[in-house]
């Protein structure tokens, strides 16, 4: 497939143009103009490329990216990431925000879909406009039996803030660095809060709001998001997809 169909393929289904974001959401840097094999991953870093060309990629697509604004400098670890990929050739794409707020494959909808929740609203305003889902259970579940479905299927290591109702109910979700949304999802009526990286302030708002928080992972709570847009590329392609695994624990 020719590069700029993939890209217009993503920049249409993404919705990218909508989003106001730090990241420079699109094809950041150009490689190959045909594409046999695309790899997907969270972050844009050098294990990632290592990896993508022993794979023999012709392109990456990253929820993190390189370019968060702008290139202040070409030099030092900046220098390094860029050479590597223009000398072998291989395209970068990066999607941030439109890919946690997705309606379809996003972040926040997967999450809830892993615990069997189907969307049914949105929250956590994030520069204008909302990044986060919220549903029900059809019926109601203990913290710890939600919190061994995130265990077994995304992260062994969870932060859990047990502030809240024991039969929770309505829950929530802003994957990666999601506690700006606390507040929010208080003012909801939330009975669990999940996101991903555990911010100290978070500690005493839920404690004296009375509700449960999972810090789930930053990396573990956005590999669901670029695992589904990688299903959805090889579909509408029939392109070689793989997603390189690199797992940062925080």
């Amino acid at each position: 497939m020719k590069l700029e169909e993939i890209v217009q393929f993503l920049d249409d289904f993404l919705a990218v143009e909508e989003w106001e974001d730090k990241s420079n959401n699109g094809l950041q840097v150009e490689g190959k103009k045909e594409v046999q094999k695309i790899v997907f991953a969270v972050d844009a870093c050098m294990d990632v490329f290592a990896e993508a060309k022993k794979r023999k990629a012709d392109m990456i697509v990253v929820h993190h990216g390189l370019i968060w604004g702008g290139i202040d400098y070409v030099r030092g670890i900046a220098k390094r990431r860029l050479k590597f990929l223009l000398e072998n050739e291989i395209s970068l794409y990066a999607v941030h925000l439109p890919l946690d707020a997705h309606p379809r494959i996003g972040n926040n909808v997967q999450l809830l879909r892993l615990l069997e929740i189907e969307p049914e609203g949105q929250f956590g305003i994030y520069k204008g406009k909302p990044i986060g889902f919220y549903g029900k259970f059809e019926n109601p579940m203990k913290l710890e039996e939600i919190a061994k479905i995130l265990r077994n299927n995304l992260n062994e290591h969870l932060v859990i803030l047990n502030f809240g109702n024991e039969k929770i109910e309505k829950v929530g979700a802003v994957s990666g660095k999601g506690a700006f949304a606390l507040v929010e999802a208080i003012e909801i009526g939330l009975d669990l809060f999940i996101t991903g990286e555990a911010e100290h302030g978070a500690y005493h708002l839920a404690k004296e709001c009375g509700i449960n928080v999972i810090f789930a992972g930053h990396y573990a709570t956005e590999t669901l998001g670029i695992k589904a847009l990688m299903n959805v590329v090889g579909e509408e392609f029939e392109l070689d997809v793989e997603f390189i695994d690199v797992p940062t624990g925080l």
